[in-house]
């Protein structure tokens, strides 16, 4: 049987009761087990994939035991995952126990689904000082994990930090998790590179070290990770998925089409990879075939993901690549209604308009972003890099003197690295070394993605102003 990565469902014990419980459907004869067995099941089978096994397993539960916990908490969460508050509070009500933590849990999640955090928090403060001193540490592991599930990083990690001291795995999994959430991508990294010296041929921990590296622009350490993911399970979606994220950030395009492909092959094809697969072809210059792709997407994105705005812009760029300029409008219009940056779409609007010869409709359409924005200077630099892109590099530049001496005070650390370029291209060397200099030490990460196609590949950012200086004067 096929190893999940969970350690209780990869388990023998649990490979024994699931085996029974199948034998004893397959035979017509189900088996008499325990509510809390059968709640393991159902959980099993949702993680999974198998809805509908996970609902015959939990409502077979709930005819054996309908005052049961686990099922009951089951069918509750089931609820809150589509928006159910009513079905969930019954279900709740129906728990015997309602001394179990569980139940308790339950009501701090109903909370927590109609978005009343604080209340949830205070009402598990209130719990937790009626927890025993030998339950203590399990209790903050599971309120952790709950904020966690919900997103809620910074609440999971004031409760980790009322931990006296874990050093178990689970533990450990959970901090590097919720700091990853919370942005500390390098802290988490360090923590699943601690808990893959205990445990190698954990895919989990892998893929997780791998999402981690990607965050940390580690392309290659995040490639590395994911293979061995692979190659612990070749069929383990995550870790293909991995892999073709970190290709992608590679620019190694036609390999990560391939891993889109397999990973559509083993899961099924989301709304994200199939983004992902669609600038891929794009970016190779095969817009219709991009265009496909991304129609594809359309058709399986639900109206509330976040990734439908993503598409709407991919499919607006194939549009506006082919000149087909009305079609590209209408994919940016179609985000108005979406929950999303309306001023960034207005500017992507004027870039197409720049791109298709519009150039009086572009100044129109940035002016408006310009006043909506209230002057912002990131959606200004936008505008100018569109400019740039658009092969207004004289233009561009001149809006980058009035920007850095009028717009912005001399701490302000974005854009040197664009007019470095323009300095670049009109052939201004010793105005492109002065702005390389400052674009290298106050915002070498930009610096780099924007300048880094001049320099050595494997050259350190440091070292580019030196390298350009002898370059020049040679």
């Amino acid at each position: 049987m096929k190893k999940t990565g969970d350690d209780y469902f990869d388990s023998e014990e649990f490979r024994n009761t699931l085996d029974e419980y199948e034998e004893s459907v397959k035979s017509g004869h189900p088996l008499f087990m325990d509510a809390d067995d059968l709640a393991d099941i159902a959980d099993y089978y949702h993680f999974m994939g198998k809805e509908k096994k996970a609902d015959e397993t939990i409502d077979y539960a709930l005819s054996l035991y309908p005052n049961a916990t686990l099922p009951n908490v089951f069918k509750a969460r089931e609820a809150l995952t589509t928006g159910d508050i009513d079905s969930a509070r019954e279900y709740i009500a129906q728990i015997e126990s309602k001394d179990d933590p569980e139940y308790h849990y339950m009501q701090a999640e109903l909370l927590m689904a109609q978005d009343l955090v604080e209340e949830a928090d205070t009402y598990l403060r209130q719990y937790f000082k009626t927890v025993p001193p030998d339950e203590y540490q399990d209790s903050v592991m599971d309120i952790a994990n709950i904020f966690f599930d919900y997103g809620l990083n910074d609440k999971a990690y004031e409760w980790i930090m009322r931990s006296t001291g874990d050093d178990s795995n689970d533990f450990k999994e959970l901090m590097a998790r919720t700091l990853f959430g919370l942005g500390k991508f390098k802290d988490s990294e360090r923590i699943f590179n601690e808990l893959l010296d205990k445990d190698p041929y954990s895919k989990r921990y892998w893929n997780a070290l791998a999402s981690t590296q990607l965050m940390n622009d580690d392309i290659s350490g995040a490639i590395t990770s994911s293979e061995y993911a692979i190659a612990i399970d070749p069929d383990d979606p995550e870790g293909v998925l991995n892999k073709a994220n970190a290709l992608f950030r590679l620019g190694n395009f036609e390999e990560a089409i391939r891993y889109y492909d397999r990973y559509g092959e083993i899961s099924g094809p989301d709304e994200l990879s199939l983004l992902h697969k669609g600038s891929c072809l794009f970016n190779l210059r095969r817009t219709e075939e991009a265009l496909a792709v991304l129609q594809q997407a359309l058709t399986v994105c639900p109206r509330d993901s976040q990734t439908l705005v993503q598409i709407y812009q991919e499919l607006a760029f194939c549009y506006s690549a082919l000149r087909r300029l009305e079609e590209s409008i209408h994919y940016i219009d179609e985000t108005q209604d979406l929950d999303c940056d309306h001023i960034d779409m207005q500017v992507l609007k004027g870039h197409i308009l720049l791109e298709n010869g519009k150039r009086d409709e572009a100044e129109e359409v940035f002016k408006d972003a310009i006043k909506r924005s209230d002057e912002d200077p990131g959606i200004i630099i936008r505008i100018i890099v569109s400019l740039y892109d658009n092969q207004y590099v004289k233009a561009a530049y001149e809006m980058f003197k009035k920007f850095f001496s009028l717009i912005v005070d001399d701490q302000y650390d974005q854009g040197y690295s664009y007019l470095a370029l323009c300095c670049c291209d009109l052939g201004y060397k010793e105005e492109f070394l002065k702005y390389l200099r400052i674009a290298v030490e106050r915002n070498p990460h930009e610096a780099k993605t924007v300048l880094g196609h001049l320099f050595p590949e494997d050259m350190a950012v440091t070292d580019y102003y030196q390298y350009m200086y002898q370059k020049l004067r040679k």
